[in-house]
Order: structure tokens, then sequence, then C-alpha cells
């Protein structure tokens, strides 16, 4: 295998001019089903922006976004330039720098891409922006760091923005990769925390620091809610079910409370559920609660702010599986029955 070399200062790294990745053109039925490990993929090669690095993926993790955007019908096709690899979240070394950059190559970073790349973190080899592009401390691990990117971000941003030390605060669906997070970085935060989850997940739930946790197999939680007598400062929905947990939100929350949703389900019910959300208006039988979407923006110092966080051992990263770069279909299998509990990792650097 060709290669090259970049130096900066008195480190050399070297660069290969192919590199194994997971590629799709076309998706007719599932992501995991159109995949193919390419092992001659051609590296990103265009010149690197001001701010931009060339990154040696050591470690990603999956997101249900990674197949929803590639299963949407020609949508997905034509957003994504072809051949794409899917992933988002990465942890890995820099080899290459653009001279604006304020990190160095064998530095070791952790972040998070844009949506609709061509060369995703499922690949060797990726291109980082500035604001995506973070350094990761020592003690923490390539399979930890990777898990950070987006689940770990879009919490950060979500509570850090919206609650303060003594506030109460609802997480649905606390096991899960947003859930793990959400959970740790509110209690950090000085709040109250109950959560939602299976009865298999109520003990780890506590043990990452749930105050209550509300089995949603064993009892209507919305019904569980309003008569716990609990009033709610900020709710955080990483489910989008049951709906009415939105719309009998003024039963249990107080009235400035946020409702802030991550995660749903995509059904026509569901877009129809959504569009009232933000149409109606509430003397019409709207929402009597402020609705919103979170979606992770990359932001270097909110990136930092969240590795702080891990690195004094106040949120642990939760990783269900690693899977080696070999078993990505299987690895999407997984994240697809919603079962895992924390962050699914594929280890995607070479043994050798």
């Amino acid at each position: 295998m060709a290669t090259t070399t970049t130096t900066t200062g008195t480190r050399t790294m070297s660069i290969p001019t192919i590199m194994r990745a997971w590629q799709w053109s076309t998706c007719k039925t599932t992501l995991e089903a159109a995949l193919t490990l390419n092992s001659s993929a051609p590296l990103p090669t265009r010149p690197l922006s001001p701010g931009e690095c060339l990154i040696h993926v050591h470690a990603a993790s999956l997101n249900p976004v990674d197949y929803k955007l590639a299963e949407l019908p020609v949508i997905g096709c034509m957003a994504i330039p072809m051949p794409a690899t899917p992933g988002l979240d990465f942890a890995g070394v820099i080899v290459k720098t653009s001279p604006e950059s304020s990190l160095e190559v064998g530095q070791r970073v952790f972040g998070k891409l844009e949506p609709k790349q061509q060369y995703g973190t499922l690949g060797e080899y990726i291109i980082g922006s500035k604001a995506g592009t973070v350094p990761l401390p020592e003690q923490i691990s390539f399979e930890e760091g990777a898990t950070m990117g987006v689940c770990g971000l879009v919490t950060y941003q979500c509570l850090v923005k919206n609650v303060e030390n003594g506030d109460r605060v609802l997480i649905n669906g606390g096991s899960g990769g947003t859930g793990t997070f959400a959970l740790q970085i509110a209690k950090a935060l000085g709040c109250e925390v109950f959560v939602t989850c299976s009865a298999a997940n109520v003990q780890l739930c506590k043990d990452l620091g749930a105050d209550e946790a509300i089995d949603y197999r064993a009892q209507n939680v919305t019904s569980a809610l309003e008569k716990s007598g609990k009033q709610f400062d900020f709710v955080l929905d990483n489910v989008g079910e049951p709906a009415a947990l939105y719309w009998k939100a003024t039963h249990f929350t107080k009235k400035d409370a946020k409702y802030v949703q991550i995660g749903s389900q995509v059904s026509l019910g569901f877009i129809f559920d959504l569009a009232f959300r933000f149409v109606m208006p509430a003397w019409l039988g709207g929402g009597q609660r402020p609705f919103s979407f979170a979606f992770a923006s990359a932001n270097f110092d909110d990136s930092q702010g969240l590795a702080d966080l891990v690195a004094k051992g106040k949120v642990k990263p939760v990783i269900d599986e690693v899977f080696d770069l070999e078993h990505v279909p299987e690895a999407y299998k997984k994240l697809r029955t919603g079962r895992a509990k924390g962050k699914i990792v594929v280890r995607v650097a070479s043994k050798s």
C-alpha cells in the first residue's frame, strides 16, 4: 500500500492512499443490506479548509440518523455523494492539519461530522471540521470518546442551556445512547432526575444516578407522572412515544417548563402529531408547553465542556457492545432493536 507522510514540528505521520470503508450507493431496503466493505477505498483528498484536519479514525459509534437518512426514498441518494460511508461520531488521531488549525499532528481527538458526508466515520480516514474536532483527554479511551460526538453533545447542549441546580428533570428513555448521557449530565448539574425505561434497565439507570425510574411497560407513564404530584422544570424526550406525554405535560410540569425532543419514530402519525404541536394554538387545544426539536450542533466549547465532565468522572460513557469494523451490519441490526444499553461502538482502526 502506497503512503505519504506529513510532518509537523517533530511529529511525522504516514498516510496511506487507500483505506477500508463501508460504502453504499443505493439503498432499496435497509442500510446494512446495502453496505459493502471496500478494502481499497480512496481517502478524502480535497484540500483542507482553514481549521480542518485529516483524522485516522480509531473508533466510531452508531446513531439512528445513519440509516434514517440513507433509507429516505430518493432523497437519501440525492443528499449524499456516492459511494457514501455512514457514520458521524469518531475518536482518533490527527495525521494532517491545515495551516490555521490549533490542533497538531499526532493529537488524540474526538468529535462529530455533519450529516450528508460522503466520507463518514465507518471509514479509516475522515476530514474533521474546526468546530467538530476536539482534543480527547488521555484518561478517555478511543471507544469512550467515539460515543460523545452526537448523543453526548446534544444532551449537553440541551441541559446546560435549560436547567440549573435544584431543577427537577424528566428524561423519557433513560437507558439508550442519549438517555444515559442526559441522566448523568443532569445529575452533574445538580438536578433531581426521573427517567422512563424498561424493568430490565431500571437498575442501570439508578446506578447512573436516577432518583426514580418508571417502568413504561408496567404502567402508563403519563398516569404515573400525574399521580406522583411531581412538577418538572424540564422534559427531555429521547423516544417520541407515547405522544400523550407531551399533550398531558401540563399535569406534571411547571408553567414555565420546556419540552425538548431528541429522538422520534418516523411515521405518518407522528408527523401529523408534530404538525399540531407547532401549528395549533394553545386555546384551540394545542400544546401548553414550549416544544422544540434538538439536534447536535458542532461546537468546540460545548464538546470541551462535555469532555471535561467525562475526564473528571462525573459522566461515564455507557457502551453496550464494541464491534470490529468487519461486523458493522450486525451492529446496525442491534441498533435497530432499540434495546441497546448506552452506545454501540465500532473499532475502526486495523488491529495491526
